[in-house]
């Protein structure tokens, strides 16, 4: 079955040992937006812009998953790349373009929405341009390099009234849902303590991620957005203040520009404190543990791609595993936003939800680098 993966349904919820926890109310407004039953089979044309390692590994397989989408358009500044591309995944050789004519995809018909997949530093002059030549954004994460520039996005679809997402892909995948819903019913007693670490060993010195012009930060905004993005979506709350170190390492060549690693704590006006940490330096991470007043959960890994896994611990009893379905993450959030321009209906993830995460980052290079805490 392709994914009805964003459909988490009662069974699914109740499955594994740990499904007790589960049993009652599943009206969590955190995720019933990807939870609607598409109303059409009208498919939707989308155009990838950047042709990288996520472009061609997952997102343009990803396309044979979907229910609702169909790529239609490539933009690359590698024109064999794309005319190759373009052959094995039925894109008109017409409706390959540059980032010099990229404009004119407003005359393609074809075209809904576009999927930024480039260097941070430019999604917001591609999600601008592409708004204004009259097409739906998807961008990835981190939004941007900036708030400001979060904003100027924002305001751009606003104008041309068109629809903004930020490619959170976890909010759209099961166990990512099923994490928010046991905290807002409290499986665990009331949460008082999020532990998050996202972070990999980045060996390349030469990654388009160690330079500052095109990365806009380090560590922090590639990997551990996603231990920020976490403790939010799981509270359902924003921080209320920040407090952070940063390790800069200009004696490593791959950390002269950007940080090697950042930890950093978060309160929530519920009075959830959050501790996370991330870094270009060390062997993946990729977990989070959510402490409540009657034992814990954690989702380890919860960020990979595939293999995502959870397990629960309540008072003195064993920890227990949940089993809950295994889906594409990419076709799950591109469905989502297909079905959204089909219903003309909001996002679960829009450019506010971007916009907000940048807010707090800068809040966290801030605290680093006056050695306090700051307020938001």
């Amino acid at each position: 079955m392709p994914h009805d993966h964003a459909m988490l349904t009662r069974r699914d919820m109740l499955r594994g040992a740990a499904g007790g926890m589960l049993a009652a109310g599943l009206a969590n407004p955190l995720i019933t937006a990807a939870q609607d039953a598409p109303k059409s089979d009208r498919k939707i044309g989308w155009a990838l812009v950047g042709l990288g390692r996520l472009t061609m590994g997952e997102l343009l397989p990803a396309f044979a998953q979907t229910k609702h989408c169909k790529v239609t358009a490539l933009v690359s500044g590698s024109p064999d790349k794309a005319k190759k591309l373009a052959e094995k995944y039925g894109v008109d050789q017409k409706s390959i373009y540059n980032y010099d004519n990229y404009d004119e995809i407003r005359n393609n018909p074809d075209v809904d929405v576009i999927y930024i997949v480039l260097p941070n530093s430019m999604h917001a002059e591609y999600t601008i341009r592409g708004a204004k030549a009259g097409k739906h954004i998807f961008c990835e994460k981190p939004m941007a390099i900036s708030s400001d520039e979060c904003r100027q996005m924002i305001d751009a679809c606003k104008q041309a009234n068109k629809k903004l997402a930020i490619a959170y892909r976890l909010r759209y995948e099961p166990y990512n849902q099923t994490a928010i819903q046991m905290v807002h019913e409290q499986a665990v007693g009331p949460a008082k303590v999020i532990v998050a670490d996202a972070g990999f060993n980045l060996p390349d010195p030469n990654a388009w991620r160690l330079n500052k012009e095109l990365a806009g930060g380090g560590a922090l905004l590639d990997i551990g957005i996603y231990a920020l993005n976490a403790t939010r979506y799981l509270t359902g709350e924003e921080p209320i203040e920040v407090n952070a170190l940063i390790q800069e390492n200009p004696t490593d060549p791959r950390f002269k520009e950007v940080e090697e690693s950042c930890v950093w704590q978060t309160r929530f006006p519920s009075g959830i404190l959050a501790n996370c940490s991330t870094s270009y330096a060390y062997n993946w991470q990729n977990r989070y543990r959510v402490i409540g007043t009657n034992g814990f959960f954690d989702v380890d890994p919860f960020l990979a791609y595939r293999g995502l896994r959870m397990s629960v611990k309540r008072g003195s009893a064993e920890p227990e595993e949940v089993q809950l379905p295994q889906v594409n993450h990419f076709a799950a959030e591109m469905d989502h936003f297909s079905q959204c321009v089909i219903e003309d209906k909001e996002p679960l993830t829009p450019g506010e939800e971007g916009l907000m995460d940048h807010i707090v980052m800068e809040a966290i290079y801030q605290s680093a680098r006056e050695g306090k805490t700051i307020k938001l």
